[in-house]
């Protein structure tokens, strides 16, 4: 594996969409709404992008450090527990992507105004706490609402407020059915690793709770997802045309059946990719009806 291979790995491109998924809806509400901006577009796409690499990073280090990334584990390898990549040259490209993220937030900030800077460093703070520090929430059942309320509500209707400086409610209806399929692609992954998590004494959701628990908190948040997108548009609280989500559910049954039936590595993985296309997949549609029809 060449030098760009191993952090390409490190960075985990495949989980990247789920930062660019909450600033396509938030921008393509705005859009909808006649106050787009693209500069506040791209830099909040770029600063959700470095936050998730900073993440990835974090991550990578972090597990390393614990023991959590053993030679057994099911999921792509790790760079730091390999040994492709030093501790110290991880925590030195996290703290760039950190750089790189704070360079986004000052410059939404000056778009924006404080209030982008504040739930910024939040983030960043929140993201470092997750797996680092002396008590990880990420290893303590935790990491299923962080995922939620910064990769889902934050994400989204900061996505929406940085074009006008306003959150209007159709923002945070919106955040929900994305926060709850991204918090889903975290318990596919956490449900994943159950074996290698519990033996390395990283208490996540899916530890605590058991596979048979775990299996219904994911089909929980699958279909919670699509009866609250229909909620919302029966409702009339967002546009009808937020129902055509609805034709993507025979593609929401791909992973829950996998995670009800399988328990080996390869199937679980599919699970997880598919989670992850149905995030996407959801995302685009909703991002294209908020635009297009309000």
């Amino acid at each position: 594996m060449n030098r760009l291979e191993v952090w390409r790995t490190a960075a985990r491109v495949h989980t990247l969409p789920a930062a660019v998924v909450p600033v396509l809806v938030g921008s393509g509400l705005a859009y909808g709404q006649d106050v787009f901006r693209w500069d506040a577009f791209a830099w909040a796409l770029l600063g959700a992008l470095s936050i998730q690499v900073a993440a990835n990073f974090a991550n990578d280090a972090s597990d390393a450090r614990r023991g959590a990334d053993t030679s057994d584990r099911l999921g792509p390898p790790r760079m730091v527990a390999t040994g492709a990549v030093s501790s110290r040259q991880m925590w030195m490209a996290t703290w760039i992507a950190i750089g790189v993220a704070a360079v986004a937030g000052v410059a939404l900030t000056i778009i924006a105004g404080w209030l982008v800077l504040l739930v910024g460093v939040s983030s960043i703070v929140a993201m470092l706490g997750y797996v680092g520090g002396p008590a990880p929430y990420g290893y303590r059942g935790l990491g299923e609402v962080f995922v939620f309320v910064f990769f889902g509500v934050v994400a989204t209707v900061g996505s929406r407020y940085v074009h006008d400086m306003t959150a209007p409610l159709a923002a945070w209806l919106l955040a929900m059915p994305v926060g709850l399929l991204v918090t889903a692609i975290l318990v596919a992954n956490n449900y994943r690793d159950i074996d290698t998590d519990r033996r390395a004494g990283k208490k996540t959701l899916a530890v605590i709770l058991g596979r048979e628990s775990t299996r219904v908190v994911f089909a929980s948040l699958v279909l919670g997802a699509f009866v609250a997108i229909a909620v919302f548009a029966v409702a009339g609280w967002l546009p009808i045309t937020t129902l055509f989500c609805g034709f993507l559910l025979p593609f929401a049954a791909v992973p829950i059946r996998i995670i009800n039936n399988r328990t080996d590595g390869p199937a679980l993985i599919r699970a997880l990719k598919a989670t992850a296309r149905l995030h996407l997949w959801v995302g685009m549609i909703l991002a294209a009806a908020v635009a297009f029809t309000l």
